[in-house]
């Protein structure tokens, strides 16, 4: 299904300024470093929508992004990253204040995407924004990203380890690769059905 509009809605520092809609959000977090920005682009089918950069941690603000695929419409959240940002100590806590504001208090959130570098094992900090996530009562689902940077047979098996060192999430888990287009078209499913599970009227 083709991406009929994408575009920057708002980028926020403060939660005041946070916009003022009755469309379903859906949240992507994510280390600083494991492609959200490009993930963003190929769910919104256009190649700088999110700005991608090879600095980790450039992503400072929170950005709304307006995306109508088909009839539907929905806003993608872009949320800081967090873990190898080279920024002072002080600056990620207000990040993480930021970011602790918007998922608690955003009636518009209908789930969480938290992505996780195939490549990677999960660590600390995953396992308890997972649990945190899931304190609150916010779907979330991992994506894995950046599974063209192993071979088939080698990716089935980082994938089936990944999933043994965590709990399953509500949403489960998407292999993608946003440079491949892998996944993409099962994310896109899998986040309908987490925003049509989350109202009775069907929005997507």
């Amino acid at each position: 299904m083709n991406v009929r509009r994408a575009e920057l809605m708002i980028s926020c520092a403060r939660p005041a300024q946070f916009p003022v809609t009755d469309l379903p959000e859906i949240a992507f977090l994510g280390r600083s470093n494991v492609g959200k920005s490009s993930l963003l682009n190929a769910l919104a089918q256009r190649k700088a929508l999110a700005r991608t950069s090879s600095t980790p941690g450039k992503t400072r603000l929170i950005h709304f992004f307006d995306v109508v695929r088909g009839s539907r419409e929905i806003i993608l959240v872009d949320l800081p990253g967090y873990g190898f940002a080279k920024v002072p100590e002080r600056e990620r806590r207000s990040w993480q204040r930021l970011v602790e504001s918007y998922l608690e208090n955003r009636p518009p959130l209908k789930a969480a995407v938290l992505l996780q570098d195939i490549r990677r094992d999960f660590s600390e900090d995953e396992t308890l924004l997972l649990d945190w996530l899931a304190e609150r009562g916010v779907q979330t689902l991992v994506a894995i990203t950046k599974c063209d940077k192993l071979k088939p047979m080698r990716r089935k098996e980082r994938i089936r380890q990944l999933k043994k060192q965590i709990a399953k999430p509500p949403g489960g888990f998407v292999a993608t690769s946003a440079g491949k287009k892998i996944g993409v078209e099962d994310l896109w499913r899998a986040l309908h059905e987490m925003i049509l599970s989350s109202q009775d009227d069907d929005v997507l």
